[in-house]
């Protein structure tokens, strides 16, 4: 695999597709080499064929031993880590009451404590290079809404988590930030999503539309980069100006 002997190393979970995929390509589009990190291998294999030169390894984020080898795979490969992108995450969307223990539990395991794990076994390096972090939250982890306990409340976590890396690892020279993604115009979004759940969105977002992969992917970017040196500990909405509306109601916008 070819690289420079200045180039960045960042690693991306749950970039097989989606707003991972848009990410690994916004960062090779600027000279820095992505690491693809996901679950699905048949989603990485065709990831991996679609940007060409790039480490791929499999990994399930919720396990410690995968993330440790995934971590001395990519060092390996290239010794250094230089950005460090926490996206992986699952969904699950349902009643309070119908929200049983095991799906809490498997919703929590990975976009909370994947998020906990990637960063501790990734720190020792991104001290070398006094790197940075991304963490991927959500609007639902900033205002509460149906069907998202335990999905709103594991994006909560990490926005919290993310401060508490900015405070404890500053010293070090590395940075953590926090983007929160509104509703996206990805092909899982749109197979789930009813007409009037879209006319609905549309009506309760400012900008009237859905983001799309490429605008969020913009923003992980800049909190990476070094246009964001100064910037740690805080928590970028990328949302149209949904959170902004707070419990505004579309019809009195009429």
């Amino acid at each position: 695999m070819t690289m420079t002997e200045t180039q960045k190393i960042a690693i991306i979970t749950g970039s097989a597709r989606g707003i991972g995929l848009a990410t690994a390509q916004k960062m090779k589009q600027n000279a820095i080499q992505p690491v693809l990190v996901d679950y699905d291998t048949q989603a990485l294999k065709e990831a991996k064929e679609l940007l060409g030169d790039v480490l791929a390894v499999a990994c399930d984020i919720s396990r410690p031993d995968q993330i440790d080898q995934m971590i001395q795979t990519v060092i390996s490969e290239y010794g250094q880590i230089d950005i460090l992108v926490n996206n992986a995450g699952i969904a699950d969307f349902g009643p309070i009451e119908e929200t049983d223990f095991a799906r809490w539990k498997a919703v929590m395991s990975t976009n909370l404590d994947g998020v906990f794990l990637c960063t501790q076994a990734a720190i020792p390096y991104l001290k070398q290079t006094k790197g940075a972090i991304v963490n991927i939250g959500s609007i639902s982890g900033l205002r509460a809404s149906t069907l998202r306990v335990a999905y709103g409340t594991s994006k909560a976590g990490v926005i919290q988590l993310t401060q508490q890396q900015a405070v404890e690892l500053g010293e070090y020279g590395i940075r953590a930030n926090c983007v929160c993604p509104g509703p996206v115009k990805t092909k899982l979004a749109m197979a789930v999503h009813t007409q009037d759940i879209i006319d609905a969105y549309h009506d309760a977002i400012p900008l009237n539309r859905y983001g799309n992969e490429a605008e969020i992917a913009a923003a992980i970017y800049f909190l990476a980069s070094e246009q964001a040196s100064y910037i740690t500990g805080q928590t970028l909405s990328v949302d149209g100006g949904f959170e902004a509306t707070g419990v505004g109601l579309p019809a009195l916008r009429s």
